[in-house]
């Protein structure tokens, strides 16, 4: 059996006894230079980058050259661990979304230069199903489906935004459909596994802060890591 991508952060790697065992490997390709750390299951990639004194914001990551190394190593199914802030008051923090679906009203990064080729983007079933399943088997509370909202970033939304996007979807964050696209324009599986680390700028009284959005990342750090390693048990066993 091949390698288990993952895209997640440096955050969950240094928690994890299995991650952060990899080694850094550098890779370089036609959209530019990443890094990959493996272990004997995963082909992990940091997307905001391993340097703390160098964050890569989320409009800056290459997505392209990230996917890329992750298919240059053979890899075909990929697991996005990915930060979101929640738009309804019944998805609180602490808990993890499996989304089904998401929107992005601003360009995505694409491979395709002068081509008439388009996709249907989609995040795979397959992959996803086999997330709901670690879940449900390492007891995380957690919803089976959801719309992501994917804004451009680095800025935080508006009060006026989130009560727009909470219309039409549940979670809202920066990066998701930008990895789903690109993988399925390389014609890798991908899906993703979202902690809602905040709720949304309005959604309560209180005014949202970064400091509030660090301590839900770092508290849920944890949750992620048992479900990784539940998928693995599943998968890769």
């Amino acid at each position: 059996m091949g390698l288990l991508g993952v895209i997640s952060t440096k955050l969950v790697m240094e928690r994890s006894d299995l991650l952060k065992k990899g080694k850094a490997r550098p890779m370089k390709n036609e959209f530019g230079r990443t890094e990959i750390f493996l272990t004997d299951r995963i082909a992990l990639i940091l997307r905001h980058g391993n340097d703390p004194n160098n964050h890569i914001l989320p409009h800056l990551i290459n997505h392209r050259a990230n996917l890329h190394a992750l298919k240059d190593i053979g890899v075909t199914e990929i697991v996005g661990i990915n930060s979101t802030g929640s738009l309804k008051k019944n998805l609180c923090p602490g808990m993890i979304v499996v989304p089904d679906d998401f929107i992005t009203l601003t360009a995505t990064p694409t491979i395709y230069q002068n081509s008439t080729v388009h996709i249907t983007p989609s995040l795979n079933e397959k992959v996803r199903q086999k997330i709901i399943k670690a879940a449900r088997s390492c007891e995380i509370d957690f919803a089976d489906k959801g719309t992501y909202w994917q804004t451009h970033g680095p800025r935080l939304e508006t009060k006026a935004e989130i009560k727009m996007m909470a219309n039409f979807a549940d979670i809202v964050g920066m990066t998701m459909a930008n990895e789903a696209v690109i993988a399925l324009e390389m014609d890798m599986s991908y899906a993703s596994a979202c902690s809602i680390d905040n709720f949304g700028n309005g959604l309560l009284t209180e005014p949202l802060s970064m400091e509030e959005i660090l301590a839900g990342i770092s508290k849920n750090a944890d949750l992620m890591i048992r479900l990784l390693e539940s998928y693995l048990k599943i998968s890769y066993p």
